[in-house]
């Protein structure tokens, strides 16, 4: 049942905490423009976990980091959108909290029988 658990991902504070040299990054957004939201979103899944409709969770290192920021500012439209980069350390990743459920990717796509 390895399917399951592709179609919904652990978030990346439950796997474990951030590697060494890594910090758990959330990068959240508000794009203007529904082309840019989509490019926005396919870029931050090539590396982390969404874990609300504008929100990734990231554990990357800094050179990871700065290879997401810059695609993301390749894309964006300074005038018109944000973005926000969080970087938290593995203590306070490890005190992270969360209540609710998580949603799904969309390229998870779930058929139960």
């Amino acid at each position: 049942m390895s399917w399951w658990f592709d179609a919904f991902p652990q978030l990346p504070y439950e796997k474990s905490p951030p590697a060494s040299g890594q910090m758990l990054t959330v990068i959240a957004y508000d794009i203007a423009d529904h082309k840019r939201l989509a490019k926005v979103a396919r870029a931050c899944e090539d590396f982390g976990v969404r874990v609300q409709y504008s929100i990734f969770e990231c554990h990357l290192d800094p050179d990871a980091f700065n290879q997401l920021w810059l695609r993301l500012l390749e894309i964006i439209d300074e005038d018109h959108d944000r973005l926000v980069a969080y970087k938290i350390d593995a203590r306070s990743a490890r005190e992270t909290e969360t209540a609710g459920t998580m949603i799904c990717s969309e390229k998870a796509v779930c058929y139960l029988v």
